[in-house]
């Protein structure tokens, strides 16, 4: 299975790639400057100079991108860039998604980042990843969109374990929403090899 990674070099992007390869997967890193590749191959691009004929002999493309400050209203043209060069291919979309678009209960009235103590740093970011989804989620081409617990934790350690949930917020028994980037790769690259909630969003925590 080949796959490519944009934003291999970052935090998570990295420990995908990673994930990946150890499943003996052939993975592309797609970066802004080739010294910074965690792979052997890869191309220099950045997501709006990447197109259809970069992608089109990949089975699965994974947007690992990250947005911050001001930069985090390029998450909605960025997703649809991607949606566009993707077009009528059978290549699918897997995109690292944000926890603050999670519904709180099975309702589905109300996120998390709408709550009133959500902080209000970190609400740009969630409104912007959210607004994505929905931009995917009008889309034709075959997508997933995982979102992280609560508590998403770098440094986290890897423990090999997560529990697969869908669009809501959920807990552990004591009432934790965690996960490190580590097992989060973990489950992404899952859901690369097996393919099994297309056109779906779902979430992970320990």
């Amino acid at each position: 299975m080949k796959i490519a990674v944009i934003g291999a070099n970052g935090k998570e992007g990295s420990l995908i790639v990673k994930e990946a390869l150890s499943r003996g997967l052939d993975v592309t890193s797609i970066v802004r400057d080739a010294k910074k590749s965690p792979t052997d191959e890869y191309l220099v691009r950045d997501v709006y100079s990447l197109q259809a004929e970069d992608i089109k002999n990949f089975d699965v493309l994974v947007d690992a991108l990250g947005f911050f400050g001001p930069a985090v209203k390029e998450y909605v043209p960025a997703t649809k860039h991607l949606i566009e060069i993707i077009g009528g291919s059978k290549t699918r979309l897997l995109v690292v998604g944000g926890a603050g678009s999670l519904y709180l209960d099975e309702t589905h009235t109300k996120k998390l980042y709408q709550q009133a103590d959500f902080p209000e740093v970190v609400k740009p970011l969630s409104e912007e990843m959210d607004k994505s989804l929905d931009v995917l989620r009008e889309s034709k081409i075959d997508w997933t969109f995982i979102s992280p617990a609560a508590d998403f934790q770098a440094d986290g350690e890897r423990t090999g374990k997560y529990v697969l949930a869908g669009e809501e917020l959920t807990f552990d028994a004591d009432g934790k929403s965690e996960i490190s980037y580590a097992d989060f790769a973990i489950a992404m690259v899952d859901e690369i090899v097996e393919a099994k909630h297309s056109k779906k969003r779902i979430s992970v925590r320990w």
